[in-house]
């Protein structure tokens, strides 16, 4: 009996043990996830108590180039906090930091007279300040886009109190770009009466490691969308320019003017300039004589025998009850189909367009990517206009064979046609997004491509190739100096526009280069530019050249 009671006994207290060793675990445990685990929370917990606190870097992920080149969170800048009585009252330092500061006038004196009582005052130098004035703080921040807004109508803009994409790629892949956990800020403790800094703490969380999809990479190429940029600004034009490869399909460069400040995008909004435009993709413009391409695919597609066909032109064209001029008054007398197209006679091409009738060169344009979006991948693009009913009959086939009227297209899907013809006929899409990466630019899921269809056959895109090639060596754009690059082909345009209720001409040149084995297409257009060989074609060569120095 003493032996079950001892038993008994025995099994409780082993219990007992297992219990408290159970509860020593646990408790072991749970100090070891307050301590360990979530020790940051807590951190973060204590310091938001006792202080006031800044973002030291965006809450968005990063926008990567096609060579993981950051386009956005690249630039850091010197950054004043101090509080904003101080600064009200001490002329001598507000003075300095007027002089000191990228911010204008205006938006320097907005900020002193927000509700809080600590400001941010971006600088261009720190070294008159901190050796003059003390109760202030500066660090360094990461700005969301660069100073020169470089590519700005492609990457778009952000509503900064929301943190929500409102345009191009900040808006397209605006639930990728917020899924960041990177955390950098910096928390300002004052004292019981807020009129004093006692000190500050920096918390830096980078969790960037992970396989969370966070980042966009573009096939953008920033040292070509750069060159483009520099390029227009130097010559300072307004318009667009796209660069693409003719194999891929993939955008290197597409460039907008005027540019715009994404951080102020508020004082744009009411200008007539169109300036947060991406004039690339969503204005439409009337093509002028770069539509004569389709025409002459039309006709190449339609009858072959033209090519041996001997046209006449005196110098204008009647259709029905209207004389349109050609581009020389005096007339080009007899002319064949290459020489025309290379130096854009109006008159042949609209005989051409009679021949054919206005629905069979539509019928071209549709096949060529006109009157649809070309879908690279932004929710800003146009797909322009084309004629039809009525439209395509009567005088109205005049217009049509020349590229004016109603027709309307986009320096974007000018690209698309011009890449057609480049690669043989194939069309591939175009594309500026290569897909979705992590916080590091790792690619998570690659962007999804058309597949390549046959527009043109390889014989009528070899002939349309060798005319293009012609308006380089013979034609409109023989001023060029591209031999020693391997050469070009191309085609200029004068568009008769409308722009701010006023009429203009538009200047255009869209062609390839090399002439053997195309690489790339570039597009120009150039707002009242007035002559496609003299304002557009001088830019495209000065693009090739450019491009051709960085690629050496």
């Amino acid at each position: 009996m003493s032996r079950y009671k001892k038993n008994i006994i025995h099994n409780r207290m082993y219990d007992y043990l297992l219990i408290c060793i159970f509860a020593f675990i646990l408790l072991i445990s749970r100090l070891f996830w307050i301590q360990i685990k979530n020790h940051h929370n807590l951190n973060i917990q204590v310091l938001r108590q006792r202080g006031k606190e800044f973002d030291l870097y965006p809450k968005r992920g990063i926008i990567y180039d096609r060579n993981l080149i950051p386009l956005t969170n690249r630039q850091r800048v010197n950054v004043l906090f101090a509080l904003k009585n101080n600064i009200i009252e001490d002329q001598s330092l507000k003075h300095t930091l007027l002089n000191n500061t990228s911010l204008d006038y205006e938006e320097f004196e907005k900020r002193l007279k927000d509700d809080e009582k600590i400001v941010e005052i971006p600088l261009h130098t720190i070294k008159p300040i901190i050796s003059n004035w003390s109760n202030i703080l500066i660090h360094q921040k990461v700005i969301r886009y660069d100073e020169n807004s470089i590519l700005s109508h492609v990457i778009g803009y952000i509503n900064k109190s929301e943190n929500k994409g409102e345009f191009g790629i900040e808006k397209v892949y605006d639930d990728i770009l917020k899924n960041i956990e990177r955390e950098d800020i910096l928390f300002i403790e004052l004292d019981e009466r807020e009129e004093v800094v006692l000190g500050s703490s920096i918390n830096v969380d980078s969790k960037g490691l992970t396989m969370e999809p966070s980042g966009v990479k573009l096939t953008i190429d920033y040292h070509i969308q750069k060159i483009v940029e520099n390029i227009l600004d130097k010559n300072e034009v307004n318009g667009a320019v796209i660069v693409a490869e003719v194999k891929s399909g993939e955008i290197r460069a597409l460039a907008s003017r005027p540019n715009f400040n994404q951080d102020d995008v508020d004082k744009y909004l009411n200008r007539d300039d169109m300036a947060l435009y991406n004039k690339g993709i969503q204005v439409a413009y009337p093509p002028g004589s770069l539509f004569k391409l389709v025409v002459l695919a039309a006709a190449l597609e339609h009858n072959l025998e033209i090519q041996d066909k001997e046209f006449y032109c005196n110098g204008y064209e009647r259709v029905g009850n209207v004389i349109i001029n050609c581009n020389d008054r005096e007339g080009h007398g007899s002319i064949d189909i290459k020489e025309a197209f290379s130096k854009s006679c109006n008159s042949v091409f609209i005989q051409l367009g009679k021949m054919l009738g206005g629905e069979r060169i539509i019928q071209m344009a549709k096949k060529m990517g006109f009157g649809e979006k070309v879908h690279i991948g932004l929710l800003e693009e146009v797909k322009g206009n084309l004629p039809e009913g009525d439209e395509l009959h009567g005088a109205a086939i005049g217009n049509i064979s020349i590229g004016q009227g109603s027709i309307e297209t986009t320096p974007l899907q000018i690209t698309n046609m011009m890449a057609i013809v480049a690669n043989g006929g194939i069309k591939t899409g175009l594309t500026i997004v290569d897909g979705i990466t992590n916080y590091d630019g790792h690619m998570i899921k690659k962007n999804k491509r058309i597949i390549p269809q046959k527009v043109l056959s390889e014989a009528n895109s070899l002939i349309l190739k060798e005319c293009l090639i012609d308006v380089v060596d013979n034609g409109t754009a023989k001023n060029m100096s591209l031999k020693d690059l391997g050469g070009a082909g191309g085609k200029t345009g004068s568009a008769q526009a409308v722009l701010n209720r006023k009429e203009t001409i538009h200047a255009w040149f869209s062609g390839f280069y090399p002439k053997e084995e195309p690489k790339y297409v570039i597009t120009v257009i150039i707002e009242e530019g007035y002559s496609g060989s003299k304002t557009a074609a001088p830019i495209f060569e000065n693009i090739v050249k450019e491009i051709e120095k960085i690629n050496r």
